[in-house]
């Protein structure tokens, strides 16, 4: 599904350049639900930002389902953006003039889909988020869990191959953060959808069949889940742990 080679980014210029990212590798499987953790600086927010092309990288490849996004010019990028990957951002970027329904409707409103179509897909992903009584409400009437869920209700009209979540939960208390979760699970399990998730949050990523852990710019190690949640949560803090320099 998404395939990153010795993916390279620097910031700065001349003698002052910082390279962040250093030659990541890392694979996505169809249907597979990966976080991406690490410390502060190691890079996670640019590897989105380069996966998706928000931000140009130095060298290195990312294929999405075969197609090389580093070959292609701005205007089919920004097609790729609206139509293969959806994206969920830690302060939701919802637009304050619309309601929950015509904001999670934008993606197919640029797509050019006609009403019918439009109405029949977003009353489906309210529903299975539990957003469809709020559907009327703007986001200053609304919380923060309602809020990401529209977002990721957003990020899945157009049935994108995969979204990209950067800190989906960072603004969040916990019991919206769980209901957040549980909105990806629900894509995951119910619309087989692809989601790379960038969090701090052990909690939130031990839902994850992956993680993928981050050191100064590189893929360091992975953990993956084989059992239970709470078993793979203390496996996580384990390795969280050993990375961050502890015993």
């Amino acid at each position: 599904m998404l395939e990153v080679k010795e993916l390279v980014k620097s910031y700065g210029t001349g003698k002052n350049q910082h390279q962040v990212l250093r030659g990541v590798d890392l694979t996505i499987h169809k249907g597979e639900f990966a976080a991406v953790m690490g410390p502060s600086g190691s890079g996670k927010t640019t590897l989105l930002d380069c996966i998706s092309r928000y931000k140009p990288f130095e060298s290195g490849e990312v294929l999405l389902n075969g197609k090389d996004l580093g070959k292609l010019n701005e205007k089919e990028m920004a097609k790729v953006r609206n139509e293969k990957i959806g994206f969920v951002f830690q302060d939701f970027m919802l637009l304050d003039g619309l309601t929950v329904f015509d904001n999670v409707c934008v993606p197919q409103v640029i797509k050019g889909e006609n009403y019918r179509s439009m109405e029949k897909r977003a009353s489906k992903l309210l529903k299975m988020f539990d957003i469809e009584k709020i559907k009327k409400k703007y986001p200053a009437e609304i919380s923060g869990g309602q809020k990401q869920r529209t977002a990721v209700a957003r990020a899945l009209i157009n049935d994108p191959l995969m979204i990209l979540a950067d800190e989906p939960t960072g603004n969040l208390d916990s019991r919206s953060s769980e209901a957040v979760i549980e909105a990806f699970i629900t894509a995951k399990k119910q619309l087989q959808a692809t989601i790379l998730m960038v969090t701090h949050d052990s909690l939130s990523a031990s839902y994850c069949d992956r993680v993928i852990l981050m050191r100064d710019g590189v893929v360091c190690d992975e953990l993956v889940r084989t059992g239970d949640r709470r078993t793979f949560f203390n496996e996580l803090m384990d390795v969280l742990r050993k990375l961050n320099g502890g015993e």
